[in-house]
């Protein structure tokens, strides 16, 4: 009976490699693409709703931004705060600021989704790139970065959206780990033909991907998915690809206390619920993997079956694991949290497990 254990705990880690070295590693070990600069013009679109101290801070970075011709429109989504008088001053301000203001519908009323349709037909231009209100570029080059991935054929491109690092602050590593994990995933994947998420921090896509699908009108019910649900539906090999360099981040405040945070996470998961078939194959058998190595080693290790196999495969394990994600963290300027990588992957399996069982038994609630 251990030794048929010992074959499945071999069997968890050639699929644990299977990921780590041959999809991970797709972006782990890439090569950053410097693209020469273009001058199409782009549309940044910011969708907020009652988030007016941060709307004061960040939107003056979007246009302090160096690119030569783009246009910010600001969608506020019915605010109960002054999101909407500090949007207005700065349309009076700025000239290539479009202000669309989401009036209370009965049918979509709070959904993210519809207000995030308007502004899209609002832009004047066909290049858009997204960001959230409680978001930030890393630099001054951002619409450039991003933009210059664009060509005929590549008209959708995924960003990384970071999280501010917090000193002293294990939640927030664990936020980190957690972010750098999951953009080490759909990047990978990206990078070998499947594409199957973005996040609306830091996304760029042509108009017409939205239109070729009738926009959100597919999930258009549903409060999350208007980042990753959409690229699961409207992006294929042909027309993605990725922007990675460190001038093209874009930087939010992470959550502070644990409970939010979970709260989060509850949303993302219910929203991977509805991905194609194969994209939930494929997390789901990730995190059964990790699930079960976990178990499986600390079994055969307690039980000291074979223990200098185990501790052998163990060892080779983490190695790899190490190294992938090393080279992965050191390109979303994450490398700091990878020194913490096996506490943080327990931790991060525990609260994954967790959110499961959570979501099964109520519903996460979601846009404000």
């Amino acid at each position: 009976m251990l030794d048929i254990v010992l074959y499945l705990f071999i069997g968890v880690i050639f699929i644990q490699m299977l990921y780590y070295v041959l999809v991970f590693g797709k972006f782990s070990f890439a090569k950053n693409v410097t693209n020469q600069p273009k001058r199409i013009p782009i549309s940044v679109i910011v969708c907020a709703k009652n988030e007016e101290e941060n709307v004061k801070k960040f939107v003056p970075l979007l246009l302090e931004q160096n690119y030569p011709d783009f246009e910010v429109v600001l969608i506020d989504d019915s605010s109960s705060d002054n999101t909407l008088e500090i949007f207005e001053e700065f349309e009076k301000k700025y000239s290539n600021i479009k202000l669309v203001k989401v009036i209370n519908n009965e049918a979509f009323w709070g959904n993210k989704k519809f207000a995030l349709t308007l502004g899209i037909k609002a832009a004047k231009n066909e290049y858009l790139l997204f960001t959230d209100a409680d978001c930030y570029p890393t630099s001054p080059n951002w619409i450039k970065e991003m933009s210059s991935h664009f060509t005929l054929k590549k008209t959708i491109i995924l960003g990384y959206g970071a999280y501010e690092k917090i000193n002293h602050s294990f939640l927030n590593k664990l936020i980190r780990f957690e972010t750098a994990l999951t953009a080490t995933q759909y990047l990978g994947w990206a990078k070998i033909g499947k594409p199957y998420m973005g996040v609306g921090r830091n996304l760029a896509y042509k108009r017409e991907e939205f239109f070729k699908v009738n926009g959100f009108i597919d999930h258009m019910k549903l409060r999350s998915g208007d980042d990753d649900l959409f690229i699961n539906q409207a992006a294929t090999s042909e027309n993605t690809t990725l922007c990675f360099s460190k001038e093209s981040f874009t930087y939010s405040k992470p959550k502070t206390s644990f409970k939010d945070w979970f709260n989060q996470k509850r949303r993302h998961v219910s929203t991977a619920t509805y991905y194609k078939a194969w994209d939930r194959f494929q997390l789901g058998l990730f995190f059964i993997s990790q699930l079960l190595f976990l178990i499986l080693a600390v079994g055969l290790l307690l039980l000291q079956h074979q223990w200098i196999l185990v501790a052998s495969l163990i060892a080779f394990r983490y190695l790899f694991a190490w190294i992938s994600l090393g080279y992965a963290a050191g390109k979303l300027n994450e490398k700091d949290v990878v020194l913490w990588y096996p506490i943080l992957e327990i931790s991060l399996i525990v609260t994954q497990l967790n959110v499961f069982f959570t979501n099964l038994f109520s519903k996460p609630v979601h846009w404000k």
